[in-house]
């Protein structure tokens, strides 16, 4: 049960988007943005980027969507994604991702924690200087969404198929259409 009286029984983010269409607009434009844009990191990378920050938050809602949106878009599917929550330094990603993830474990602790030496090593592990910047980003906005849900009690439910359903509507058509 959420804090506050959201007038809807949708979960977790989408709920609260629609009790402020006036915010949720802007954040579900940013997360479309970062996430479904056009990169030289795909959707379910992204994803995955998305997934492994709301788990070192302890983000129910936002782990089991993220981690279902990105199981969705990647080859390797939901054991990937569980491999790499659990672990992403031993995940089976490449060195790229694991330089990245660990940029985003940094940024999840505080935007201070970045050092260059993990920018250099992000570099060196072929990151380009836009990978890099949109993986501090993803981080940065979902250690603000997972605090938006947790903060404000959102509905998070436990049946795992629900999250898979939500998958396929945000891969068909996107964050936009999720809070319309």
């Amino acid at each position: 049960m959420p804090h506050i009286n959201v007038d809807n029984d949708l979960p977790g983010i989408v709920g609260l988007m629609r009790f402020r269409p006036e915010t949720g607009q802007p954040l579900s434009a940013l997360a479309e943005t970062l996430l479904r844009n056009p990169n030289t990191l795909s959707r379910g990378e992204r994803e995955l980027i998305a997934a492994y920050v709301s788990s070192l938050n302890e983000c129910k809602f936002c782990t089991s969507s993220h981690a279902a949106f990105a199981a969705a878009q990647l080859p390797e599917g939901m054991d990937l994604v569980t491999a790499t929550c659990a672990d992403a330094q031993r995940a089976p990603v490449s060195a790229k991702m694991k330089a990245l993830l660990n940029v985003a474990a940094k940024v999840q602790r505080g935007g201070r924690n970045v050092t260059s030496s993990d920018v250099d090593a992000a570099r060196a592990a072929g990151a380009t200087d836009v990978e890099i910047h949109d993986t501090v980003l993803i981080a940065a906005a979902f250690c603000m969404y997972n605090r938006y849900v947790d903060g404000l009690g959102a509905i998070t439910p436990d049946d795992p198929e629900g999250y898979a359903q939500t998958a396929d509507l945000i891969v068909s058509h996107g964050y936009l259409a999720a809070v319309q």
